[in-house]
């Protein structure tokens, strides 16, 4: 779905340069984008042609892949296989979508630049170990270098353009932070935009990592069930529960008496006749980097008339 007040244009997403192999298949990745007021066009009839003419339409174009050929067009996918190469010539072949609607157009290709790169491209640390990661994309413009952001934003980062020893530029980014249990499995992404000279639309590219945080039991938890009312004697089920990476290894349960913690069992859930006086509970979470301890879990058990 498009985001209320998004605006879209004619835009198109393909590699600059394929190499073939003659007498073999080759397949080109293609998307796109059309103009807000055309996204009702994209239907079933909406076809696919390519040309190395800068005039012609799907009649006279020089190579007209099936719909087996050709991705889904109504979700903007235009990635074309054509089965034998040889079809293809040395040149330049625009795309144009034509569909039994008013939407036709051919597409210019616009230059997409390259992803940046992240070092180190992936993260595997404990929580608690200083982190800093380097985001670095060309600079081919030494006078508009690319602008670099972190999504989301750990910590403090700095900019540098630095030069290539073969006198080329790159614009580099550290963002430097402390690894939590908050960052495990939540990506990271570096975007570079680029401002054109010639006043048409900013491009960007972007990268990412997933970190891998190690980290101790967190967020120990009791359940009971029955909740309520519970009465003497009765007996209810005790659910421990937890998040750890590495995966927690055991849990223990323990009946609070007073200052005294008594060892009454092992496992996730636990089976346990309650009383008035054996009411109070806790439990405690451990996997290879440590232990964490729930908070006590008071039962509130009615005397039985």
């Amino acid at each position: 779905m498009l985001a209320e007040g998004m605006l879209l244009t004619f835009n198109i997403k393909m590699p600059q340069k394929i190499n073939v192999l003659r007498g073999s298949c080759v397949t080109i990745p293609c998307s796109f984008d059309v103009e807000n007021t055309h996204e009702k066009n994209l239907d079933d009839s909406c076809k696919a042609c390519w040309s190395d003419s800068l005039s012609f339409n799907c009649e006279n174009a020089k190579l007209k892949p099936t719909k087996e050929m050709t991705g889904d067009l109504k979700n903007k996918d235009c990635t074309t296989t054509f089965n034998d190469a040889s079809y293809l010539q040395s040149a330049k072949y625009y795309f144009r979508l034509e569909c039994n609607n008013p939407l036709k157009y051919k597409f210019k290709q616009t230059a997409a630049p390259p992803s940046p790169t992240l070092t180190p491209s992936t993260l595997e640390v404990k929580e608690g170990a200083s982190v800093s990661l380097t985001c670095s994309a060309p600079a081919p413009c030494w006078s508009h270098p690319p602008a670099l952001t972190w999504s989301p934003n750990l910590g403090q980062s700095q900019e540098t353009l630095q030069e290539n020893q073969d006198k080329t530029k790159v614009k580099t980014s550290v963002m430097n932070f402390t690894a939590s249990h908050l960052h495990h499995g939540n990506k990271i992404s570096c975007t570079a935009v680029y401002q054109k000279q010639d006043g048409s639309l900013d491009v960007t590219a972007e990268t990412s990592l997933t970190p891998d945080i190690s980290y101790s039991p967190k967020d120990v938890q009791i359940s009971v069930s029955p909740s309520a009312p519970i009465l003497e004697n009765q007996k209810v089920t005790l659910t421990c529960s937890s998040n750890a990476n590495p995966a927690l290894e055991n849990y223990t349960w323990y009946r609070a008496d007073g200052d005294k913690e008594i060892f009454i069992g092992t496992g996730s859930s636990f089976n346990v006749s309650v009383s008035t006086i054996k009411s109070t509970f806790f439990c405690k979470a451990t996997n290879a980097l440590g232990c964490e301890r729930s908070s006590n879990l008071q039962i509130d058990v009615q005397y039985m008339y």
